[in-house]
């Protein structure tokens, strides 16, 4: 199921967050003045801004099907490194930035992780993630340009914009309009995780590098449904026992569990 949820529509004007950011920073740059001596502080009772309410999160999951025409897509494109690109932010949940400022240095193949630059990182700390076996695959598959960066611009610096071929491809496999195809994937894959019952909230918020558990409680309720999973296997016991055939007579003792 595609799961979009949050938003604001265009033709209602700048979103909250983009209104909340531009006085925020106006907010800052009197008081910045003030410091300077550049102008004098206002009346601080007087110095008020009604912030907007902000409900812009959006979680956006592919599902299988969906996935599996990304990739048919994906591997349909002349492109093949920037396919890996994509292939890469679903496999391991990378931000934007991250996978476009990713280095050579930062791969570890013999210990199997990826590092994040803090010049990069949206916390602006270098930390690591593991690199999967799909992770590695995917990375040995790129075929390096002499550019220290894995999807560089055409300088061989820095790549800063990857639009155009992320709606080409979207366009492609199908996708709504409104998919963001790395943010996307990023949701995607914490999704995907958090569903499956094997991953619990506090790992997920490392993988995803989150610098606060709140950040990753948007994922709770697939995990609670994972939880709901686990705990109804419960029921197929009850029903095995109800119907099994009593293997003693009815006033047999009960044999000790013996550690």
């Amino acid at each position: 199921m595609w799961m979009p949820c949050g938003g604001t529509s265009e033709a209602e004007g700048k979103a909250p967050q983009t209104v909340k950011h531009v006085l925020g920073l106006l907010r800052r740059l009197i008081r910045y003045g003030a410091k300077r001596g550049l102008c004098s502080m206002p009346d601080i009772s007087r110095l008020h801004f009604d912030m907007p309410k902000v409900d812009n999160i959006k979680t956006e999951c592919l599902t299988p099907e969906q996935a599996k025409a990304l990739f048919d897509a994906l591997d349909e494109d002349e492109d093949q490194n920037l396919a890996a690109m994509v292939r890469l932010a679903l496999a391991t949940g990378m931000r934007r930035g991250a996978l476009l400022g990713l280095q050579w240095d930062d791969l570890d193949f013999r210990n199997g992780h990826i590092h994040l630059r803090g010049a990069v990182a949206k916390s602006g700390k270098t930390t690591q993630i593991p690199m999967t076996e799909a992770a590695r695959t995917i990375l040995q598959s790129i075929q390096p340009t002499g550019s220290p960066y894995l999807f560089p611009g055409k300088d061989g610096g820095k790549r800063v914009e990857v639009r155009r071929f992320l709606d080409r491809i979207r366009k492609k496999a199908g996708l709504p309009d409104d998919f963001r195809p790395l943010h996307g994937l990023r949701h995607t894959y914490a999704s995907w995780l958090a569903s499956s019952g094997k991953v619990d909230l506090f790992t997920l918020q490392k993988l995803l590098t989150h610098g606060s558990p709140q950040m990753t409680q948007r994922y709770a309720h697939l995990a609670d449904e994972a939880m709901k999973r686990a705990a109804s296997v419960i029921d197929e016991c009850f029903a095995v026992a109800i119907n099994a055939v009593p293997a003693k007579p009815a006033k047999s003792k009960v044999v000790p569990f013996k550690k």
